[in-house]
Order: C-alpha cells, then structure tokens, then sequence
C-alpha cells in the first residue's frame, strides 16, 4: 500500500507524522467515533493542537472557522455529543478530520446512520469541502445512487476483491462484469413522477 509514492504501513502506530496527519478517516457512526464525556472544542481541537501545534487565541480562532465550514453554531463549540443530533455530531467527526488538513479522506459509510434529509445535507457538505479543497475523497458505500452523483472513479468490490475499476461515467453506463451488472440492475430509481405513472 502506498500514498503519495511512499509505502503506507497498514499499521497506524507505524506511519509517519505526516502520514497520520494526511489520511484522516470519518467512522459511519458517529455516537462510536466521539467521546461522550468530551465537549467539541475538545474533540475538534486536539488534531489542531497535534498536527498544527496550535492553541490559545489561534486554536480558538480556527475551531470557530471549522464550525462554519461545516455548517454549525460556534456555540456548538460548548456543547458534548449528547446535545448534538445524529446529522450534527457527523458534522463535528468533519470538522475533527478537516483540522487535520489532510490529503485524503476516508468516509466509510459516512451517511449510512443518518435520514434522507440529513443524509442529503451532509452529501452536499462534503461535496463542497472537496470542491473547495485539495482533498480527495475514499468514500465506501453500498449506495450506488450516491455513487453515481458523488464519485469520479469507482472501485466494485465481490467477497473483499476487487470486480472492475474505472470512470464512474463508464462503470454507470456501460459495465463490463456480470456483477456490476446485477447490482445496478437491482438499484430502485427514485424518480420524479414514478408515483403518478403507476395509478
């Protein structure tokens, strides 16, 4: 396994300081991922102190851009997970990860715990982060309609191997394995007017 060239130990206590820092990762549950007992100036603020060596008055200043960058009250800051809804505490995972200011970010089934409606608003949160942001996206899912507004390069996977790899406009359109096939196929297609059509 490699990252930028150079190898990348499947062990974290084996990476190198830079490499934890560039490789960040967003846990599918969130409740999992955040101390309980901690408040989010403390969960977002020991990457900054960490990787940035940053603290005091210039600490508190970037934890107050991250709040806005993804989306949430500065006053928020105050609060533990347990004050925060499932979409917000996801929101404060991100905003932990981007204080890292890493390279690359793994989202492993990042919008899997949350509602359409929250799971939307956090689509297009990282969307924009990724827009606006050297920083490139592994996001693993088993949703292929998200895949299909969200990913550039698509990797499938069958029993923990890879099947085929390639543009995401070619693996949509025309795919060349029998099992990505089957799994676009089985995909229900939420379009407008469906309902309508059928009465």
């Amino acid at each position: 396994m490699e990252m930028k060239g150079a190898p990348l130990s499947g062990r974290i206590e084996d990476r190198s300081f830079e490499a934890r820092r560039r490789l960040q990762y967003i846990h599918q549950l969130p409740d999992l991922a955040l101390n309980p007992r901690q408040r989010v100036r403390e969960i977002v603020g020991r990457p900054l102190a960490k990787f940035g060596g940053l603290r005091g008055a210039a600490a508190e200043a970037r934890l107050r851009e991250l709040m806005r960058d993804v989306e949430l009250p500065e006053a928020f800051l105050d609060r533990v997970p347990g004050a925060l809804s499932g979409g917000q505490k996801q929101r404060v995972c991100i905003a932990r990860a981007l204080a890292a200011e890493p390279g690359l970010l793994i989202c492993d089934e990042a919008t899997s715990a949350l509602d359409p409606l929250v799971e939307e608003s956090v689509i297009k949160l990282l969307l924009r982060l990724m827009a606006e942001r050297p920083l490139t996206m592994l996001f693993i899912t088993h949703n292929l309609l998200l895949t299909r507004r969200f990913a550039h390069e698509v990797v499938v996977m069958q029993g923990g191997r890879i099947v085929e790899e390639g543009p995401a406009s070619r693996i949509f359109q025309a795919p060349q394995q029998a099992y990505t096939g089957k799994l676009l196929d089985s995909t229900p297609l939420m379009e407008r007017g469906w309902l309508e059509a059928r009465l």
